[in-house]
């Protein structure tokens, strides 16, 4: 059911039932482009079924499902089609199009070449789980993931999300776990990563289908790079890859997980995926965000800044430079002590 996730923290003033949100929602359900519409997103019913909710209740997890739709028109064909307006242009006037004609003639012909292209439509799984306070996206990209995140936003009242940011950087815990072998209590690392270095040259190494425990990666790692992707696993359980910017991706759930499950029709197959996934990433996701040291508290760091003195804070006791330079100082690392 998930592949990748991006996971974010909920605001603590945000409630909301299902009922609301499925109103929300329905200000914005899917449509297909329009003839001359570049592309379209709406929400559809994450159950697949026509006029089933927008928001699925799957043991408490609220699942919802973004629907993508773009129509696909290859730069080359705009091209062409601009380069033969243009000749056509030069030979009536006897000059070539400038700039600004170029541009319109572009915009002309891609409203002219739009319902004729084919559109290919995507879509993004959406998982809230309240009793967490957390809120997970289906993306593959961090710039898709936002996107989502600020329909999101503009559309449920008061929802404020920021991504989970845990105590320790992943790239480098990652690179501790493979310099020692030894990963956090309930993970073990797998057979596949990137090294990347941070120089101007961006050299990277990959390893696929290879064992990481050997002197060859430890040399990269002490010889500047640092991991960027690495495939780990779960109490045997779920299997995944973990990014330098938290992200989970490959997502799959080994076989354990299914035992003693039984054939279902479509509708019942939906609640047992989604009561699986749910369940299982549930205490995986705890336990990683644990393994890197912990969520770091945003509340708890402007809390703290909040309420130091005023020497403290940023605001000078005197007119000193010595002062001044001294509350700088402290400001800067107060809240991350």
């Amino acid at each position: 059911m998930f592949k990748n996730l991006m996971v974010y923290r909920i605001g603590p003033n945000w409630q909301a039932t299902v009922e609301q949100i499925e109103e929300a929602l329905e200000k914005q359900i899917f449509v297909e482009c329009g003839a001359t519409q570049a592309q379209t997103m709406g929400w559809t019913p994450p159950r697949g079924i026509p006029h089933a909710p927008l928001v699925e209740d799957v043991g408490g997890h609220w699942l919802l499902k973004l629907m993508l739709e773009q129509r696909v028109l290859p730069s080359s064909v705009v091209k062409r089609r601009v380069d033969e307006m243009a000749a056509r242009v030069e030979q009536e006037t006897g000059r070539k199009p400038g700039k600004k004609v170029s541009k319109e003639l572009k915009e002309q012909a891609t409203l002219e070449l739009l319902p004729m292209a084919f559109t290919k439509q995507s879509s993004i799984r959406v998982w809230i789980a309240p009793a967490q306070q957390l809120l997970m996206i289906d993306a593959g990209s961090a710039s898709r993931a936002e996107e989502v995140v600020t329909l999101l936003i503009k559309e449920l009242a008061g929802l404020n999300l920021h991504l989970i940011q845990t105590a320790e950087s992943p790239a480098v815990c990652m690179a501790a776990w493979l310099m020692d072998g030894v990963p956090p209590e309930g993970f073990t690392i797998d057979r596949e990563c990137e090294l990347k270095s941070a120089d101007e040259m961006k050299s990277v190494v990959r390893y696929a289908r290879h064992s990481l425990d050997i002197d060859e990666v430890r040399q990269h790692l002490a010889g500047g790079k640092a991991p960027t992707r690495l495939a780990m696993s779960w109490r045997d359980r779920v299997s995944f890859m973990l990014t330098d910017t938290m992200q989970i991706k490959k997502i799959s759930f080994l076989d354990v997980v299914f035992e003693g499950r039984e054939s279902a029709d479509k509708d019942e197959a939906f609640d047992a995926d989604a009561a699986i996934a749910t369940g299982e990433l549930c205490k995986l996701i705890p336990e990683l965000i644990d393994g890197l040291g912990g969520e770091h508290d945003f509340l708890a760091a402007g809390a703290a800044l909040a309420a130091l003195p005023p020497t403290l804070s940023g605001e000078p006791a005197s007119d000193t430079p010595a002062a001044t330079a001294s509350a700088a100082t402290t400001l800067e690392t107060a809240p991350w002590d």
